[in-house]
């Protein structure tokens, strides 16, 4: 019977790993039964922790044999019931999963690496600060070009309810308010913060969703290894993860990815996990003294952008964003095309199309889906009348122009342009 099937689960496991006959709480017959088991306990407190290794990242597939099962990580549970915790957490020989829950109860900073298998020599790398409560107080990440090459590397802060970011290539700053921001970096601590990854699996493992393998090398400078592996019926078949645990501390060092093709694991990245709570400078979270004094601020913190939705159609107020950017343009109404055009600076817009002279919107087409997964919004294909210095005119087809909603949760029902153009 499983655990949690058994009532009597807890002194059947206790019995076994004592040798009573009955779960009672004599620590003193123990000691007097077992001399050379606490002469070594204690010796092993006295030492200094074991250094920190950093696991090595795998480029293999790995098999890993099991040396553990459930009535190892009951131990954990009825040393606390008994006050014997430290005993335990010293004498149990083989690793328990509870150990990591119990040993990570408290980080609030994190550094992460993620490297996915495609580029090794560039990851994405975050910066996490977590208040008393768990809650997402500051964090920073930095995504290199792969991830995104139509925008280049963007390095972004969060903190207060304010994103900014900031991309490199475009050499512009993006400031708004997001609650998602904060959403997306604690479910990456939840993942990659030690006791919460650690127990997740411990409790997927007694509901049956999880397979879990354990190597505890003799040699205490080597990692534990906790090999997971999902079955067929989950809802991202084909899963492994392997978790890379320090023995002296029981943090979790790094967490390699796999994907089962054609009957083989594939390596698919790690997530390297840094400074425990370690403190991070505060300027970490701050960009101001990193860009460049030219760069653009577009500022969506304090001013309204785009165009309100209303009663129109998605369709309908992207032609209508598009319409009245051009409009501005015929006007040199540099500002209110720049609150259009997501809130870029008038001086920007002016310097980037007042020589262009537009004088008349020749035709505005039928808006399409935007052709790139995941940007969203239409791209609106249209014709426009510009007019040299010299009084000839031409007619300009712009590859764009790209219309999206303004982040919902910074505007609500807003529509802006933001490309293609």
């Amino acid at each position: 019977m499983k655990p949690l099937e058994n009532e009597n689960w807890l002194d059947e496991a206790l019995t076994k790993a004592i040798g009573c006959e009955k779960s009672q709480p004599n620590f003193e017959k123990w000691k007097q039964d077992h001399p050379e088991a606490v002469e070594m306990l204690t010796s092993r407190a006295r030492r200094e922790p074991a250094a920190f290794v950093r696991p090595l990242r795998l480029r293999r597939i790995i098999m890993y044999k099991t040396i553990t099962k459930l009535a190892a990580a009951a131990i954990i549970i009825i040393g606390v019931t008994f006050g014997l915790t430290t005993l335990l957490n010293h004498g149990t020989p083989a690793y328990a999963l509870d150990q990591t829950i119990e040993a990570n109860h408290s980080v609030r900073y994190i550094h992460i690496k993620d490297f996915d298998r495609s580029h090794q020599d560039e990851p994405k790398e975050f910066w996490v600060e977590c208040d008393e409560f768990g809650q997402i107080k500051n964090a920073r990440w930095y995504m290199p070009e792969w991830g995104a090459p139509e925008d280049g590397a963007k390095v972004g802060v969060w903190n207060d309810g304010i994103a900014q970011v900031w991309f490199k290539k475009k050499n512009s700053i993006l400031i708004f308010r997001n609650k998602t921001v904060a959403a997306m970096m604690l479910n990456l601590v939840e993942k990659s913060d030690p006791r919460l990854a650690v127990q997740r699996l411990y409790e997927l493992q007694q509901q049956g969703k999880v397979k879990i393998a354990i190597d505890e090398p003799s040699d205490k400078a080597e990692p534990i290894v906790v090999t997971a592996t999902y079955p067929p019926e989950d809802s991202r078949p084909g899963r492994r993860h392997v978790l890379y645990v320090d023995q002296a501390t029981k943090l979790v060092n790094a967490i390699e990815f796999y994907q089962l093709k054609d009957g083989q694991y594939e390596y698919q990245g790690v997530q390297e996990h840094y400074d425990y709570n370690v403190p991070i400078d505060a300027k970490m979270f701050a960009l101001d003294d990193e860009v460049p004094a030219d760069v653009i601020r577009v500022d969506q913190v304090t001013q309204e952008v785009g165009l309100a939705q209303g009663e129109l159609t998605g369709e309908q107020v992207a032609v209508e964003v598009v319409r009245q950017f051009f409009e501005a343009l015929i006007k040199k109404d540099y500002e209110k095309a720049g609150m259009l055009f997501g809130g870029i600076p008038a001086s920007n817009i002016q310097q980037w199309y007042g020589k262009l002279n537009v004088v008349r919107i020749v035709s505005i087409d039928k808006p399409r889906p935007h052709p790139i997964p995941g940007v969203g919004g239409f791209v609106v294909p249209c014709e426009v009348e510009l007019q040299a210095k010299d009084g000839t005119k031409s007619i300009w087809k712009p590859y764009g122009p790209a219309v999206r909603p303004v982040d919902p949760e910074s505007q609500p029902h807003r529509w802006n342009l933001h490309g293609g153009i």
